[in-house]
């Protein structure tokens, strides 16, 4: 199964914890000071940056998923 990425904007305070954490999974809107997220769909390699991104968030607005 695929991995899914996805964050909730409307709660993101754009601390970039996310981009810090994963800076190739994750980006900060130099406009909007939100996350901007690079990989919707992380490798499988890539799962432990994803985790370790999800649980950074000060917001609890990443959720990783599969499917």
């Amino acid at each position: 199964m695929a991995l899914t990425l996805t964050v909730d904007l409307d709660g993101c305070t754009g601390c970039a914890c996310c981009m810090m954490e994963c800076p190739d999974l994750f980006d900060i809107d130099d406009d909007s000071g939100k996350a901007i997220l690079l990989k919707p769909n992380p490798a499988e390699g890539e799962r432990a940056d994803a985790e370790r991104a999800v649980r950074s968030c000060p917001e609890n607005v990443i959720v990783l998923g599969e499917g």
